[in-house]
């Protein structure tokens, strides 16, 4: 597995967090975690991209008040999808970033979409969207955040880590490895020595503050690059239709319907590498 190393810049006067693979490639692939969920998602992913095969620089950035970025002190302005586009903006413009690729789970594929058809349009030269679109299902968004609002705690890391394979058993097959590196990536410790997911529950007001923060056809519509959907087989999350819908309107998405999983695939084996590779080739 190729090394990553690990940066710090200041965006948006916020310290953000992100790892490097493949320094040196000539093409670059932004790679983007979910709501409540960390960079190190997507070490499988970045690995497989910066080998010597493919060739590409993969930076995978924690979101704001996730992983090792710092918190906000202003969750209730700068936990949604524009602040988050904001500090994707100057982070690419300070790695002086004219064209690059962009694959997103989740969240991270809302904050590419926004970006691109914004900020960032005439950058993002490819999107992955990994189980995400331009509308997500209510119930789906009630259920993670009932979850990700009041995370819970646990004694040790092997408890939590149990508790991972159970809230996260829809992103399909993980090794034992990876589920203990996903763990140790996305722990921290709290102030009585218990552990708990590594992320700032607060992140959540973004449902409270910006309801329609996820509703984003106008965006999508307006896209004029190529876009693939990689949506999990049971999501609850991104539903039949709407991944219908957006094969047919837009950009016209290419959808691939990822057997054996939900919301959302974890980008981690053969098959789901080689779509993205595929994609990004073309």
């Amino acid at each position: 597995m190729m090394a990553c190393t690990s940066h710090y810049l200041q965006c948006e006067g916020r310290e953000i967090h992100y790892t490097e693979w493949g320094a040196g490639n000539r093409q670059t692939v932004i790679a983007w975690h979910g709501l409540a969920r960390t960079g190190r998602d997507m070490d499988a992913l970045a690995a497989w991209l910066s080998a010597p095969e493919q060739g590409y620089r993969v930076i995978c950035p924690d979101t704001i008040g996730r992983g090792l970025s710092e918190w906000s002190p202003e969750p209730d302005r700068e936990y949604c999808l524009a602040f988050y586009c904001q500090l994707a903006t100057s982070l690419v413009d300070q790695l002086g970033l004219q064209q690059f690729d962009w694959v997103g789970t989740s969240m991270g594929g809302s904050i590419g979409l926004v970006a691109a058809a914004g900020p960032l349009r005439g950058r993002v030269t490819r999107l992955v969207l990994n189980d995400n679109g331009p509308e997500l299902a209510a119930a789906a968004i009630m259920r993670i955040r009932s979850y990700a609002g009041s995370p819970q705690s646990f004694a040790r890391v092997s408890e939590l880590e149990q508790y991972f394979r159970t809230v996260y058993k829809p992103y399909g097959f993980l090794s034992d490895t990876q589920w203990r590196l996903l763990t140790e990536t996305s722990t921290r410790r709290l102030p009585d020595g218990r552990v708990t997911p590594h992320y700032d529950p607060a992140m959540v007001q973004q449902f409270v503050c910006h309801p329609d923060d996820y509703l984003r056809w106008t965006e999508y519509d307006s896209l004029q690059i190529p876009v693939l959907c990689l949506r999990g087989e049971h999501s609850d999350l991104l539903l039949p239709d709407t991944a219908q819908a957006m094969a047919l309107r837009g950009p016209r998405a290419r959808i691939e319907t990822i057997a054996g999983c939900g919301h959302a695939p974890a980008l981690n084996v053969p098959d789901q590498l080689a779509l993205v590779t595929g994609f990004l080739r073309e």
